[in-house]
Formats: C-alpha cells, structure tokens, sequence
C-alpha cells in the first residue's frame, strides 16, 4: 500500500513539474519576446532585469535576462530553504531554475511584430497563463514572490505576502519609470492588469456556470422537472423567511449558461411567483461538469 500511495506522489510531482516547465516557458517567452523589446518593466525580477540588461549594453555588453534571474534567485533560495518549509520549496527551486533555462532557449525563438499594443496585450496573456500555471503546480517563479515570503516569516510578520509582493513590485516598477519613461510603464501597467485577468483564470477555472436559488411552495414540482427536462440534480434545503416568520423551501440548481434561460422558463411556468436567484459560477467540479482533479 505505500508503495502505491508513493508511486501515487511521485506521478503528481511528475505532472506538477510538467505544468511548471508549460508555466515558465510562457513567462519567459512573455518576458523576452514582449516586455523587454518595448522595454516594459512589469515588476519582479525579470523587470529588473530588464533594467540591467539596458544598462549593460550601453556601457558594455548586454547582460542576458537569464543570468540575472539566476543570480538574483540563488540567494533569495538559499535563504527561502532556512525560512520556507514543505514540499512547495522543492517546486519553488525547480521552477526558478527552468525559469532560467527558458530565458535562454527563447532568445532564439522567432520574434513577435515589434508593436508595443501587441506586447501589452499578448504579453500579458502569456505571462498570466505561465503564472496561474505555476502557482496551480504549488510553486512560485522565485524573484519577489519568495522575497515576500521570506520577508513575511523573518522581518515583517505583521505584513501579509501579498503587501510586501506589491512593495517590492512597485519599487521595480517605479525603478522601470524612471529609466524608460511614462509611455512603457503605463503600458506595463496594462500589461499588469492583463496578467492579473488572465491568472486568475487560470487559478479559478474557465468552466463557467450558473447557481440558481430558488424559493418556492412548489419545490418538489420543479425539481422534477428540472431532472426530467435538463437532466440536472437540484438540491433541496429548508429555509425561514425573516419577515413572514414562516418555514420556506430553497431549491439549488447548478446549469450551464445556456441551461439557466430554460430553467428560468420552467420555474415561471409551474410557479410564477417564485422567488429565483441567479448566480455566476467560476467552477464546478462533479458530475456532469469538470471532473475531480
């Protein structure tokens, strides 16, 4: 039996470094085939990179993204170990490494229109797919989202992750302004809000649906109905209307999107003074939508 449960575990490790490996490279391609031509600091260390890869190449020769991501994380790493506990480290420490490995393959990818409306916009996309999918595998990119960790358990425990992640992005991102100018950093900052969309996406699920809540004396009726017409499970809880005092019937319905407008038919033609509360629904797992991961 534990050999199954490990062989179990290491199969999911296996998949986690998988999607990590998909997430990175769609970061760094975002990174190096969008942000960087327009000079768009976005934040974190690849924007600090950037910045230094600018300034080396006017006084020398350009350091490449890559290098500075490794540079800059290996110690923020070596720290995280002491700090940081569970197995999201181990994740952490590959993710930031390949991180690294996919900065340098995708400099010979063939380059995207040089269009800065492009870059915001596609930019933005891959580098919130790449991420959602690499905070899905239980890992972080490494840069500010570990130093705000770090900072979270040792310095600042009073600050959540998140502030202190913020902080130190704006700080990157003010450095990015002062360097390229205002036209790149609000085109960063779009950027930005783009990624943020789209990882949330990633994060919550794309299968939409929607709840519906409905209160009625004729409950029985309509789930029935609503098995018989939509082949649908409804869901039957008691209720207290607060006003009249008196004991009501909440029926849970959870349909597609073009499933609700037939529902909504249904409950106003056995009971047309039902009470129906329609809500949006990010994802459902279960049966007849989005299997268990």
């Amino acid at each position: 039996m534990k050999k199954i449960f490990q062989s179990k575990d290491i199969g999911r490790l296996v998949k986690d470094c998988l999607v990590i490996m998909l997430g990175d490279f769609l970061l760094a391609y975002a990174v190096v085939a969008f942000f960087q031509p327009q000079n768009m600091v976005t934040g974190g260390v690849s924007g600090l990179a950037i910045i230094i890869a600018y300034y080396s190449g006017q006084l020398w020769r350009e350091i490449p993204v890559w290098a500075t991501n490794l540079v800059f994380n290996v110690p923020l790493f070596t720290i995280g170990i002491f700090v940081l506990k569970g197995e999201s480290v181990i994740k952490t420490a590959f993710a930031t490494v390949f991180l690294s490995v996919a900065f340098f393959f995708v400099e010979y990818l063939p380059a995207p229109p040089n269009d800065i409306v492009l870059a915001t916009i596609f930019g933005g996309i891959c580098s919130g797919v790449g991420i959602g999918l690499v905070i899905r595998a239980s890992a972080t990119t490494g840069g500010t989202t570990l130093a705000g960790s770090i900072l979270n358990n040792s310095l600042f425990k009073h600050v959540s992750v998140a502030r202190l992640i913020f902080v130190l992005d704006a700080v990157v991102i003010v450095l990015g302004f002062l360097v390229f100018g205002p036209m790149a950093s609000l085109y960063a900052i779009a950027s930005i809000y783009v990624a943020t969309k789209v990882m949330e996406a990633v994060l919550e699920g794309m299968h939409f649906a929607k709840a519906a809540f409905i209160i009625s004396e004729k409950t029985e009726t309509i789930a029935q109905h609503v098995m018989d017409n939509l082949e649908r499970g409804a869901t039957e809880l008691k209720g207290r209307g607060m006003f009249t005092r008196q004991d009501k019937n909440v029926l849970i319905c959870v349909v597609s999107t073009k499933e609700s407008v037939r529902l909504k038919q249904l409950v106003s033609e056995i009971d047309a003074s039902a009470f129906v509360i329609v809500a949006d629904v990010r994802e459902v797992l279960g049966e007849g939508f989005k299997p268990h991961m």
